[in-house]
């Protein structure tokens, strides 16, 4: 009998478990879509913790409980699509320059990309996220066009390095000067440079 007993302690707690795993799923799942609405209507500085939860109908604790903190959740709840080019269909000689206004293009018509860089600069869960967008978007784009395949993650750091440098002074800190260059120009200067890492021979 204790046996048995047993048994039917050991399916009540293993169904227990799986209930509680489906609810606290069920919960993630809610936070996250709350979130990706409310970060959409409000932009990251207007969005708070308490919006979203009582959008999830649930306690604000909830929230911090799976993500830690509104950067954490921003992190989890924001998937962005850089919808980089295919350079493999761009001029050799024009990949550095058509690169750069691609992404000129995203930081202006894309506030979310914006804060994602400004939360992955200060915390570890956006700093993840930005290394994800990194290793699966950027990283496929210079592989196109790198002459050499063991040198794509090296070039790759160095493109996104620039890159990542301009939108954090032009469109973060919003450092006057770099506010002030016309696109021409930035386009100008910036598009050889990223030329040279994705194209040039190794120095």
């Amino acid at each position: 009998m204790t046996g048995s007993t047993d048994s039917k302690s050991s399916i009540t707690s293993d169904g227990a478990t799986t209930a509680q795993a489906r609810r606290s799923d069920a919960t993630r799942t809610a936070i996250l879509a709350a979130a990706r609405e409310r970060f959409a209507a409000d932009g990251y500085e207007r969005a708070t913790i308490r919006a979203i939860a009582k959008d999830a109908r649930i306690d604000p604790s909830m929230v911090m409980r799976y993500f830690g903190s509104k950067e954490g959740l921003f992190a989890a709840a924001v998937a962005l699509d850089l919808r980089l080019p295919d350079l493999g269909q761009v001029p050799r000689e024009e990949v550095g320059r058509a690169l750069v206004t691609h992404f000129l293009d995203l930081w202006e018509e894309n506030e979310e990309l914006t804060a994602v860089l400004r939360v992955g600069a200060t915390n570890q869960a956006g700093a993840a996220r930005m290394q994800d967008i990194f290793r699966d978007q950027l990283l496929p784009v210079t592989r196109q066009v790198c002459p050499d395949p063991e040198q794509v993650p090296t070039r790759a750091a160095l493109c996104a390095a620039q890159l990542l440098g301009l939108a954090l002074t032009r469109y973060v800190l919003r450092l006057p000067p770099a506010v002030a260059l016309p696109r021409e120009e930035l386009v100008a200067w910036l598009g050889p440079t990223v030329q040279r890492y994705l194209t040039a021979p190794s120095p």
